[in-house]
């Protein structure tokens, strides 16, 4: 007996060897025709009983909200009421409530009516908010107010964001399929799950500054342009894309004081006023004199001041200088033409009527000379 109670206790504690693939069966869900990412559309047979529990969300709206949401409100109620929620408009405590009622049979549509109230909250116009309710549609509200502690510089990288006329904001929503909305601290997003992450990766990079959202557009275009080719799908698109260096901007060096060597005698005290009356002689002034040397130097004083007066409103009787015409350079210069034509002409003349006299003398009376003396020499004769 002894030994058969032994043989058992051995048996319980050797471990049993376990098959490998044991469950390793075939499932009906196994099948490469079914796509398991799809999202189907929500069957109320699906959950005839209903909710046991009723669940509640409220949030909080800014006061300049109110009038827009008192005027939408119809909307979204409507927009609720097809799914079985209740929505409540508090304008007292300024917030908005959505619970689940006895009609509710979508269990997560309490979620996306929590979602909804949320954009509302961030000015999200109201026929857009009702979108998500829709089950391809998600959203995502990113918090950009806490990323920068500077207000201007945070200013300056939403501008970034947005760009001139909204031109970055609509380029990026075109390429992330995502409706992007920069409201004040916040960014509301609304979308698909892969548009979303790349719509985050932008705004996060831009108020961090670590890429500008143009950089990032220029990516997202070229990985549209790369996953059209079928060929490129399983390779890595690394080598296509550009890598922008981000450049250091030069930043004013500050002026370091330079050290003074170290002594253990204090530095000389500075002169007192009483010191530097007595080193100018002021001091020993009677009163009657220092009074009328502070009136000499108020008079001087003024005087400088009244002839600088005196100046700035002669400035505004001065002439301006009139321009230059044409006409009258023209005329000038036509004036001095003249002149120069005239002496020119003069000099002519002058030459022309020397030559003209060199060319009637005759050769033989040049050659012979004189027959006849002239009087002056006849009477020196006599």
């Amino acid at each position: 007996m002894a030994d058969e109670e032994n043989l058992t206790v051995n048996e319980e504690l050797i471990p049993k060897p376990r098959h490998k693939g044991k469950h390793d069966k075939p499932k009906p869900w196994d099948d490469e025709s079914i796509d398991h990412w799809k999202i189907e559309k929500f069957d109320p047979s699906w959950n005839q009983s209903g909710l046991l529990e009723v669940s509640s969300f409220s949030t909080l709206f800014p006061q300049y909200r109110e009038k827009y949401l008192q005027e939408c409100w119809p909307i979204v109620k409507g927009a609720l009421k097809e799914h079985g929620i209740a929505c409540e408009l508090n304008l007292v405590e300024g917030s908005m409530t959505v619970s689940t009622t006895m009609k509710t049979r979508d269990p997560y549509i309490i979620v996306k009516a929590r979602d909804l109230i949320k954009l509302l909250s961030r000015s999200v116009p109201a026929p857009q908010a009702v979108k998500i309710l829709n089950d391809e549609m998600q959203c995502d509200i990113i918090k950009i107010g806490n990323m920068v502690r500077n207000k201007e510089r945070f200013v300056k990288r939403r501008q970034y964001l947005v760009g001139p006329n909204s031109s970055t904001l609509k380029a990026l929503e075109i390429l992330t399929g995502c409706y992007i909305l920069v409201q004040g601290n916040t960014v509301a997003a609304m979308g698909s799950f892969k548009g979303l992450k790349q719509a985050r990766r932008v705004i996060e990079d831009c108020i961090l500054n670590k890429m500008h959202p143009l950089h990032h557009i220029k990516i997202l275009m070229l990985k549209r342009e790369l996953a059209k080719n079928p060929a490129l799908a399983s390779e890595n698109w690394d080598r296509f894309l550009p890598q922008f260096k981000k450049k250091n901007v030069k930043q004013k060096k500050v002026q370091s004081k330079e050290k003074k060597p170290y002594t253990p005698f204090p530095p000389p005290q500075p002169p007192s006023k009483i010191d530097q009356q007595l080193e100018s002689g002021e001091y020993f002034l009677s009163d009657k004199k220092k009074m009328a040397k502070q009136w000499e130097e108020k008079q001087v004083k003024q005087a400088e001041k009244v002839a600088e007066n005196k100046k700035k409103r002669e400035e505004a009787f001065v002439p301006p200088e009139e321009p230059k015409t044409h006409n009258q350079d023209v005329s000038n210069v036509d004036k001095d033409d003249v002149t120069a034509m005239a002496s020119s002409l003069k000099r002519k003349a002058k030459e022309f009527r020397k030559q003209k006299s060199i060319d009637k003398i005759d050769a033989e009376e040049f050659i012979a000379g004189p027959s006849k003396p002239s009087k002056k020499k006849s009477k020196s004769s006599r």
